[in-house]
């Protein structure tokens, strides 16, 4: 029998619904543009799920393998700035991905794999919450579960909140997700709270004038990266 968490109901006020209506109209921008390029990305995080705070960002995520250049021309063309391009390795065995930062503050980003994502790494976005362009525009909220290890299920007047910490088994089957993906995410929040983030395995800045395209050649010929 799966054991079910008793849950605490959070009320949003009027300035927390004003916030996520403006960080989703930002998403939806960043979003629009690219399927108007053919490219289908999705929403990823607080704003999926709705229990935004003045930190939240705007993360876009493009979940499939694509050229670089692509995302990069479509994003130029629509009129956004790339501030920061930069590619990250999580750890030896992650998949490396790109991230372009379209404001000075590195608070809207849109991000890439480089490879093909692993089942596993996609469920790793499910957990948190993902929701394509159209159910954005729709006004969809979907649960997911944020930083602190708290599941949040939205709901008309805000969302109810539990932990997720000995409630693993309810979490997977809400969120359709492996129950070892729940274990691993749970794994490295908790460590994160005792030691703190370690840094990562593989974090390259592209500078003003490198493409995704010569920066992954330069990383592979020094043997940092392997594709």
């Amino acid at each position: 029998m799966i054991r079910v968490p008793e849950f605490r109901e959070v009320v949003y006020d009027s300035r927390t619904w004003e916030l996520l209506s403006s960080l989703r109209a930002k998403a939806v921008g960043v979003l629009r543009a690219l399927s108007n390029c053919g490219l289908n990305a999705v929403v990823h995080g607080s704003l999926a799920r709705g229990d935004v705070t003045q930190s939240s960002d705007v993360d876009v995520v493009v979940s499939y393998l694509i050229q670089p250049y692509r995302v990069v021309l479509c994003l130029e063309e629509a009129g956004f700035i790339a501030h920061k391009q930069y590619i990250v390795k999580a750890t030896p065995a992650a998949t490396p991905k790109a991230y372009i930062e379209l404001d000075a503050e590195g608070r809207e980003v849109v991000s890439f794999p480089l490879q093909e994502l692993t089942p596993t790494e996609w469920e790793f976005y499910r957990f948190g919450g993902v929701i394509t362009l159209r159910e954005l525009e729709s006004g969809v909220r979907v649960p997911g579960v944020n930083k602190n290890l708290t599941l949040i299920i939205p709901t008309d007047r805000g969302h109810l909140e539990s932990p997720v910490v000995n409630y693993e088994g309810y979490v997977a089957f809400l969120l359709g997700v492996s129950i070892n993906v729940v274990h691993e995410r749970v794994r490295l929040l908790l460590r994160r709270d005792r030691i703190g983030r370690t840094g990562t395995y593989l974090t390259y800045v592209l500078n003003a004038s490198e493409s995704f395209e010569e920066a992954l050649s330069k990383l592979m010929k020094g043997g940092r990266l392997s594709l």
